[in-house]
């Protein structure tokens, strides 16, 4: 063979790349004379990446029968994507064997943001994300093999501003990161990559090997592999192997391919790679075996992805393919789903039925890492784990989640939030047994937490304590159980504070990396001990813990790169560093089905071919904007544009379309928006209807099917609960604000009072509603008992006083200090100032006054009882009731209906004497007041209605005896929201009574 020939092959699109290599090999080593004499252990295999090198060992075990084989030399021989390839430099000379070790891609992204904050003074956690781009980005410049020195004169005058501060920023990588790198002894990953295949190739070049070399199914994408590449070809018995060179497209159409603008085209790669081996097409002959294969679907994929400038040629070549037409559609299926959840059922149902064949297999092929996600869960309902390539985020696994977790909870200082879902974790246990450790937390959360956020910290928690334990006491609620659970809550505070105690202890303005980490990791394993079982063993258990304690290990040694760390950016920071990485499970998944992105489907096969999400903007994904080099500072780099990378994606779709039975899927919709479909599903639904061939393959039954494996197998119409307990358990104690409550929604007073369910307030919140109105009412009580005839001289400064003592216990909680106490002094102004007009008009007033009377007449007695705001006697004997609002006010009209009955009962209660507690007098109240207090732009408001001879609080009391009647009768439910018009948007309880159900479906049961 002539040593300046090149020995070139290819294999069809669609031909099991790596089973008709092994194959062809077991068959013949010498390529029908090509090769000398040789064994097949002697052949040296270059592929590249690791999972075609796992894979063709594989295709050789099965294409050899079970048979035992020596297998040939498989190595990677590295891709764009490759960061880790290192070739074996045995024999490869001096220089290749002194080069430095490659430098750890964590410790680098520490040292460069260690290096961005000192020259830039950026937030670490900023800087962290700064690094990895930049690492990125030098990355790519050094595997294309271009001088990033050029950089400084990349910017002429007409670009804008911004671009000479982006080039100012990147002299980091330019002038201060060489040094540095040097200085620590390293090397760039890629760069030495890189001088490892060139003197691989050196090498060879000078030295041919007397055994077969075969480089098979790379593109050449990376310049020193193709360098590589071309003296492979060049061996004497050496071969090249390319994957899926297009040998139907016409010439004048192949000869426009490279020019400006073909970056997207699939073949463009393939057309830079002969180019740089100087080869032509005519060249390259098909690799043994596969002669025979016709490839009518190939060639309907080369017409349909055809180079624009050449599109004309349509009309003509689509009425010569008509006749293959037919071939070309056999196997091939398109699916278009109404939205993902349905391509996700339609896609696993797809892979469902191939489990139903024998020794069948079937691969989702998608980038679209949420559709990959979404089958994967679809999969599980029939019980079945899918390998998933692209594994799971690192950060979701439940180590370091609960790592995070931790990080979060010490730095938002025992927030309740923070604090519920660290100890609320299921490795959370901090020495004691797991379920009994969660009942004590839940008790902590039922205490403590509910409502508005304790003060911070530890000592935070135990004052929330204290003042619970005051509070129950002073209004007689401390019962034994609280009490037991209070000293379950306090002994839960002393273990959790022993256990965060090494973070804590290190939580100062900065430390040490490494010492953070360290601390860290010592919390997550006390906090994560059980009784009978240490933390360590709990954290990191199974797969996802080993992963994740070789990511601490990592972070550990790389940790002196950083140095120094504010410890409040710790848990961004570490967020950071986990982002990226992926767990992928190496067992107990199902041996047939696989996911894989599109970069691992590489020279893969199965049985059926599934090509998912293939949207515009997700498969092909959008060029991008380059946040460092716009395209001519690209061009002049001599960067490829970014289309080249839709390039690429076009060749591994045209790879997985070609198979024998293939699926192309896509949905109308993403998350409600509707969506525009791939390129290439566009240019193929073309050439189809050019070809008369527009709906044979589509598929649309396998969208509804997925659709359908959620539809119930009958419909259940909700139906409004109808709760009608016996008339011993009804209440029969009503407060008067209770009452409005069992007008309007009577199913609140049956879920609290018949089931005792009390109301949880929300976690972590800002001071409520009802605690706004409590801290008025008690300052506006003290004030009124502390003068009950006449105000006192300096009124408003007296007001003002005794609001900032009982304001002083909740000034510490966010937003009361700087919003409630402002507002309390324009409603402490507005209410002097009412006070010294309607006092003219009153002889004394009673604040906070209990009151309660016995409703008789009915078949077994109800107590009413009732807490008036306020009670006026007036100079005219009779009394003036008033009610304190902080937020909305009812109107005069639901007042006197009976909708918002409060006032008027409380009248009825003081014409009856039910207020006898401050020696309130048996009196008729002649006015209604409703004193709305927002402290606002109207800082205050009255709103009065009269009942000079007390019968709109008889009326409305008549009512009410009427309504118990009603509710003594045993077939009477407590229906939810009999009255919708008058209810508010949310009722406590309307989750338990499924008001959203049975509303939504009409189902009321009446």
């Amino acid at each position: 063979m002539p040593v300046d020939s090149r020995t070139l092959f290819t294999m069809p699109p669609g031909t099991p790349f790596l089973e008709r290599l092994a194959a062809t090999l077991l068959a013949d080593t010498t390529l029908g004379g090509r090769f000398g004499a040789s064994e097949l252990a002697d052949i040296t295999i270059l592929l590249p990446t690791r999972r075609a090198v796992r894979a063709l060992g594989e295709a050789f075990l099965r294409a050899g029968g079970g048979t035992a084989l020596i297998l040939p030399s498989i190595r990677t021989l590295g891709d764009v994507d490759e960061d880790d390839l290192i070739l074996d430099p045995k024999g490869a000379g001096a220089d290749a064997l002194d080069l430095p070790p490659a430098m750890p891609p964590l410790e680098r992204q520490l040292h460069l943001a260690r290096m961005i904050v000192a020259g830039r003074g950026e937030d670490e956690a900023r800087a962290l994300a700064l690094a990895a781009d930049l690492g990125r980005f030098l990355d790519m410049g050094l595997t294309e093999g271009v001088d990033l020195a050029t950089l400084a004169h990349l910017v002429p005058d007409e670009f804008a501003d911004h671009w000479q501060i982006t080039l100012e920023f990147l002299k980091l990588l330019t002038a201060a990161w060489p040094h540095a790198l040097e200085q620590m002894g390293y090397m760039e990953q890629a760069e030495r990559r890189n001088r490892l295949i060139r003197a691989q190739a050196d090498l060879w070049r000078a030295h041919p090997p007397a055994a077969p070399v075969i480089a098979a199914g790379s593109t050449g994408s990376i310049p020193a592999t193709a360098d590589l590449l071309k003296v492979v070809a060049s061996l004497p018995n050496g071969a090249v192997v390319l994957p899926g060179l297009d040998l139907d497209l016409d010439e004048e159409s192949w000869s426009v391919i490279g020019e400006p603008g073909t970056a997207s085209h699939p073949q463009y790669g393939m057309s830079k790679l002969l180019r740089h081996l100087d080869a032509a097409r005519e060249d390259v002959a098909l690799w043994p075996g596969c002669e025979t294969e016709t490839a009518p679907r190939a060639r309907l994929l080369s017409e349909a992805l055809r180079p624009a400038e050449t599109t004309e040629r349509w009309r003509a070549r689509l009425a010569a393919m008509k006749k293959d037409a037919g071939a070309a559609l056999d196997g091939l299926t398109m699916i278009e789903a109404a939205g993902e959840r349905d391509e996700a059922g339609a896609i696993a149902l797809l892979m469902r039925e191939v489990v139903e064949t024998p020794a069948k297999t079937a691969a989702l092929v998608t980038p679209d890492r949420k559709l990959a996600r979404r089958v994967a869960m679809e999969l599980r309902r029939w019980k079945i784990e899918v390998d998933d390539s692209g594994g799971e985020p690192l950060a979701q696994t439940t180590p370091l989640a609960f790592m995070r977790l931790v990080a979060a909870m010490i730095a938002e200082d025992f927030a309740p939030v923070a604090l519920l879902a660290c100890l609320k974790h299921p490795l959370a246990a901090a020495g004691e047994e797991p379920a009994y450790f969660r009942a004590r937390v839940r008790a902590m959360e039922r205490i403590i937490l509910r409502g508005p956020r304790p003060a911070p910290g530890m000592a935070g928690l135990r004052m929330a304590c204290a003042a619970e334990k005051q509070a129950r006491k002073e209004s007689g609620r401390a019962t034994a159980a609280f009490e037991r659970d209070l000293a379950e809550t306090l002994h839960l505070l002393d273990t959790v504070e022993r256990d965060v105690s090494p973070m804590v202890g290190t939580w100062r303005d900065a430390a040490p990396l490494d010492a953070l980490v360290r601390a860290h990791v010592e919390t997550a394993e006390r906090l994560s001990a059980a009784a009978t079982q240490p933390g360590a063993n709990r954290l990191w258990a199974r797969e996802e813990g080993e992963a994740a304690a070789d990511f601490i290990r990592e972070l550990i040694d790389a940790s002196p790169a950083f140095g120094p760390l504010d410890a409040k950016s710790w848990p961004r920071f570490f967020d950071q560093l986990a982002e990226g990485r992926v767990l992928r499970p190496r067992w107990g998944r199902h041996p047939r089905l696989f996911i894989w992105g599109p970069l691992e489907a590489r020279l893969q096969h199965a049985d059926r071919i599934i090509l998912g999400g293939l949207n515009e903007g997700t498969w092909p994904a959008e060029a991008g904007i380059d946040p460092w080099l716009n395209r001519p500072m690209r061009a002049a780099l001599g960067l490829d544009p970014p289309e080249r990378r839709i390039g690429l994606a076009a060749h591994d779709f045209v790879e997985g379309v070609s198979a024998k039975e293939a699926v192309l899927t896509r949905a109308a919709k993403v998350e409600g928006t509707p969506t525009v479909a791939s390129r290439w599903w566009l240019r193929l639904a073309s050439v189809l209807t050019g070809l008369g061939h527009e709906n044979a393959p589509r598929a649309p039954h396998w969208a509804v099917w997925g659709h359908d494996l959620d539809k119930p197998a009958m419909k259940i119409d909700p139906v409004r609960p109808r709760p009608a307990p016996p008339l011993d358990a009804r209440p029969g104690r009503f407060s008067v604000t209770e009452i409005e409550t069992l007008i309007r929604d009577p199913y609140a007073i049956y879920a609290r009072k018949v089931l005792s369910l009390p109301v949880l307030d929300p976690l972590d919140a800002d001071i409520a509603a009802a605690e706004r109105g409590t801290i008025v009412h008690k300052a506006l009580e003290k004030f009124v008992a502390a003068f009950p005839e006449k105000l006192p001289d300096h009124a408003l400064q007296k007001l003002l006083e005794i609001g900032e003592g009982v304001f002083e216990n909740a000034m510490e909680r966010p937003g009361v200090a700087a919003f409630w106490w402002p507002r309390f002094r324009r409603i402490a102004r507005w209410m002097i100032e009412y006070e010294r007009e309607h006092r003219l008009g009153v002889s004394r007033s009673y604040a906070e006054t209990l009151g309660e009377i016995e409703i008789g007449g009915l078949q077994r007695p109800v107590v009413l009882r009732g807490k008036a705001d306020r009670i006026d006697l007036m100079k005219d004997g009779t009394l003036s009731i008033a009610d304190y609002k902080t937020g909305s006010v009812p109107s005069k009209k639901q007042v006197e209906i009976g909708l918002s009955p409060q006032l008027p009962l409380e009248a009825a209660m003081a014409a009856r004497g039910g207020f006898r507690d401050k020696g309130v007098p048996e009196a008729l109240a002649s006015r209604l007041v409703y004193l709305r207090l927002t402290g606002g732009e109207t800082a205050g408001e009255e709103r009065v209605t009269l009942d000079p001879g007390g019968d709109l609080a008889e009326e409305i009391f008549a009512l009410l005896v009427a309504l118990l009647k009603q509710y003594e009768d045993e077939a009477t439910p407590y229906l939810s929201r009999p009255r919708p018009m008058f209810t508010g948007r949310y009722g406590d309880y309307d989750h338990l009574a499924r008001v959203k159900e049975w509303s939504a479906s009409g189902g009321d049961g009446e």
